[in-house]
């Protein structure tokens, strides 16, 4: 019936989105999801093309990232998603996710993601680790660095052009950007805080 898959997939969300009364959030997960997997790369892909020039404007499209596991997340990278999907993407950032080796736990600060990268994305969902407590210290500093980029947004939108193109040279040098180690050093305060007070409940 269809010429390619990703028209056919086009079309069923297109369809399906329709059906629901075109929703405000309505996420679609393409099976080229990240850089790695999409052939020959993301810009000349005959798939991701197809998908960006077939499916409705307000269907958003998941990408993880480079990688399906990305270390790093950059504006370049974003950009040329963009560029190909012809909107913004949201990030499904696998950072902290363990389902594929439940031996590990990731404990760490969100890093790795550059500074300004708010304004490039369309949203950002984050899959933890299985483990529910173990997401304290991933989501507590998530929030820290969520909390930074509003504030450089802000700051950006009053700042003259010559500003802002001497931060955009100058990333993250600016007071109040980003401290991957400051954010865990608050997270540790809080969990022990959160730790502490849950020993005190009856019953624990």
């Amino acid at each position: 019936v269809f010429p390619s898959l990703a028209q056919a997939q086009a079309s069923v969300a297109n369809e399906v989105y329709r059906e629901l009364g075109q929703p405000s959030i309505f996420l679609f997960c393409p099976t080229e999801y990240c850089s790695s997997l999409s052939s020959p790369n993301p810009s000349q892909s005959c798939y991701l093309l197809t998908l960006g020039q077939e499916l409705l404007p307000g269907i958003s499209v998941i990408w993880t990232g480079p990688k399906v596991v990305s270390q790093e997340l950059s504006a370049t990278v974003l950009e040329e998603v963009e560029g190909v999907l012809q909107r913004r993407p949201v990030i499904w950032d696998n950072l902290y996710a363990n389902d594929y080796d439940c031996r590990r736990v990731f404990l760490g600060p969100y890093t790795g993601r550059a500074h300004g990268l708010m304004p490039k994305l369309h949203g950002l969902l984050l899959n933890p680790n299985c483990e529910l407590q173990a997401n304290f210290i991933p989501i507590h500093t998530l929030s820290t660095w969520f909390q930074s980029e509003l504030r450089s947004c802000h700051h950006l939108e009053h700042a003259g052009k010559e500003t802002a193109t001497a931060l955009g040279d100058n990333q993250g040098s600016w007071e109040g950007s980003y401290s991957p180690q400051e954010a865990l050093e608050l997270a540790l305060l809080d969990w022990v805080a959160e730790i502490n007070q849950q020993a005190l409940e009856p019953g624990r």
